[in-house]
């Protein structure tokens, strides 16, 4: 790996790859650049606020499993890796000319985000363009070729591959969303969301034996809402070519302390528990009748 690459992501190998299942953690990045703290306004820990803290620790069993886990290295702060390239804020970055209307891009949240968490400011003014280029071809660039490539050879290898792109929310999200739905409804707030684009990202067959894996484990699960899945699962899931797509997201509060930012009581608990779902997604990645091929 180039010292370009490292400062991008890492992947942990299994020593023998035995399945067409790929694991991602693409926000739980926190390697901060110390120019770029400086050039915060917010304190440590609010910066940190965006970050799918230890969600990568939580998949770490993918490797036991015979699949590959790519994780970031830099922060969702810094660069979302799970936007497009081209989702770049005139209201952050010099030079960028205003584009027609993106939700995410006004929000705040492209791929070099101006806001964390809250809608709280990052920067005190504004960044150049250069830069903005930079951070693309030195972090976002590498980390979606070596993404990409962990596709490509579980497709040749296995003829499917499945992408579980893997993060957390914060637990006010789904609160929020289960206020919406009146009386009652907290009992049965969803502990994992599974993203598929309604269907577009992953075939119906597959999501199915994903979502059977998670709530066989016990978690309470719901499709699509709050999240449907962003750029990763839309750019990278082609189920009519046996290439599958899947946004993970896990409330916060179930391993850790949103507040401080640590690691809660549950959290091998839940490691543990999430351990015996990556098995059962990885023997899904190794085929059988409910698995179709990629097309020829």
């Amino acid at each position: 790996m180039s010292t370009r690459e490292a400062k991008s992501y890492r992947i942990e190998r299994p020593r023998q790859r035995t399945t067409g299942a790929v694991f991602a953690s693409p926000h739980s990045g926190c390697d901060y650049p110390w120019a770029f703290l400086r050039a915060s306004v917010l304190d440590e820990r609010s910066i940190r606020s965006s970050e799918d803290a230890f969600v990568d620790e939580l998949f770490a069993d993918a490797t036991a499993h015979g699949a590959p886990l790519i994780a970031a290295a830099a922060p969702r702060a810094y660069i979302d890796l799970n936007r497009s390239a081209d989702e770049l804020d005139p209201a952050l970055i010099r030079g960028v000319a205003t584009v027609t209307h993106n939700p995410r891009v006004s929000s705040g949240l492209g791929v070099i985000p101006r806001v964390v968490a809250g809608g709280r400011a990052i920067y005190r003014g504004k960044i150049t363009l250069e830069e903005a280029k930079d951070r693309i071809a030195e972090v976002w660039r590498p980390y979606h070729r070596a993404l990409q490539r962990e596709i490509d050879e579980a497709r040749a290898e296995f003829g499917r591959a499945i992408l579980i792109d893997c993060h957390s929310m914060p637990h006010e999200a789904i609160d929020a969303a289960g206020s919406r739905k009146g009386r009652g409804a907290a009992a049965r707030l969803p502990e994992i969301v599974l993203g598929d684009r309604f269907g577009a990202a992953c075939g119906g067959e597959v999501m199915d034996l994903v979502e059977a894996a998670f709530a066989g484990a016990g978690f309470r699960v719901a499709r699509n809402a709050p999240f449907a899945g962003a750029y990763v699962a839309q750019s990278y899931g082609r189920p009519a070519r046996g290439q599958h797509a899947i946004q993970v997201e896990i409330d916060r509060s179930l391993y850790m302390n949103e507040e401080t930012i640590e690691r809660g009581p549950q959290f091998d608990e839940i490691r543990t528990r999430l351990g015996q779902v990556i098995g059962e997604i990885a023997a899904i990645g190794r085929g059988g009748a409910a698995m179709p091929l990629a097309a020829e």
